[in-house]
């Protein structure tokens, strides 16, 4: 009999729950995770049809703000195994997220799934890594890529360990730390470190709650462990403020953004007020930086925070990011790692704020 993939509608609902139900012990997507999934954006979830039953699907997660897809979840109808119709639902899955602009897909299974591995790697998938006690079966997950828009040149990157920024404005020093241990494998990230990078390189205050990192506080941390550092920042005037209402504390952020300054100058940090290009940063990384660059996450999660990533690869199409903080509930730490940003989509995603602050602190080895 022949089988139709097509795009799930709300009236298959409780056949879908009921094949979760069927398929899954554990890590079960429920009525109300596939009505969202219905319903959202950012997503490709298909269904597998045979004479009005259906006896598959995929979901497909698309990552705002990068060309990235994760398959979030495919299952087939016991019953129906080893009629390809997983191979049918993953071809149709990759043909989706390819119309959406996506270069890579991304999917977790389980060390024993056997049959699904085999899957996967006849259709091209390559391990990228293992993410222990990934399930709730405490089972661990291996992790496969697969580049579903073909270039000509292959992924350029350095070994930088990923790290998880420890509280929710760390993230300039787990980014730094991130740089600092690639260049310098002595190096090693801490905690207590990544408090204290914070400590000496913080505005103090930003829109709300504690202040964010400024590009030469952090490029001065890394001086003091000895790289060598320079700071790219395409404005003269005191940073993050304008987010800033009380008149007293905008005092305290220019105080701060004058003493960076002031000791840059001493310790003789080269900074360049102007924009840094993708060739800049793509030419600093081949030369054996590591630049940490400065996002918005609007793009990402509508928020319009400032963030700090490290740059982690890059080839014709993309610049590859780790970003330290995972978005509990829709990332693993793994879909944190070698992000993809197209080029046609960096500039957009690297500034920040109505004055469009572009930053970024290139570091170097000693």
């Amino acid at each position: 009999m022949s089988v139709a993939i097509r795009p799930a509608q709300l009236s298959d609902l409780d056949q879908l729950v009921m094949l979760e139900q069927n398929c899954f012990e554990t890590d079960r997507l429920s009525r109300r995770s596939f009505k969202h999934w219905v319903n959202t954006e950012h997503r490709a979830l298909l269904v597998a049809e045979q004479e009005k039953v259906i006896c598959g699907y995929v979901l497909i997660i698309y990552h705002p703000g990068t060309r990235l897809a994760r398959v979030y979840s495919l299952a087939v109808e016991a019953t129906q195994r080893g009629a390809g119709i997983a191979k049918l639902l993953m071809s149709a899955g990759e043909q989706a997220a390819t119309e959406a602009g996506r270069l890579y897909l991304r999917l977790e299974v389980s060390v024993d799934n056997v049959s699904a591995i085999k899957l996967y790697q006849s259709l091209g998938y390559r391990k990228f890594g293992i993410y222990r006690d990934y399930y709730q079966d405490h089972k661990d997950a291996l992790r496969y890529q697969k580049r579903i828009r073909r270039y000509r040149d292959t992924l350029q990157h350095r070994s930088v360990h990923w790290l998880r920024q420890t509280t929710p404005f760390t993230c300039g020093p787990a980014s730094l730390m991130m740089a600092m241990h690639g260049l310098n494998k002595a190096y090693q990230p801490s905690q207590e470190e990544e408090i204290n990078l914070w400590r000496e390189a913080t505005t103090i205050f930003m829109t709300s709650g504690h202040g964010g990192c400024h590009p030469i506080g952090l490029a001065l941390a890394a001086k003091r462990r000895h790289f060598v550092v320079e700071v790219w920042v395409n404005q003269t005037g005191t940073l993050f403020i304008d987010g800033v209402r009380n008149e007293e504390k905008k005092q305290v952020v220019e105080l701060v953004d004058n003493c960076f300054k002031r000791e840059a100058a001493e310790q003789n940090i080269p900074i360049h007020y102007a924009n840094i290009s993708q060739n800049d940063l793509i030419g600093a990384f081949k030369s054996g930086a590591i630049p940490l660059i400065l996002i918005s996450t609007f793009r990402l999660d509508g928020k319009k925070a400032p963030h700090w990533v490290v740059m982690s690869g890059y080839d014709d199409d993309c610049l590859y990011m780790h970003d330290p903080d995972p978005d509990e509930g829709r990332q693993s730490e793994l879909d944190c790692q070698f992000i993809p940003i197209a080029y046609e989509d960096f500039d957009q995603l690297s500034c920040f704020g109505k004055n469009r602050l572009r930053t970024a602190v290139i570091i170097w080895p000693a």
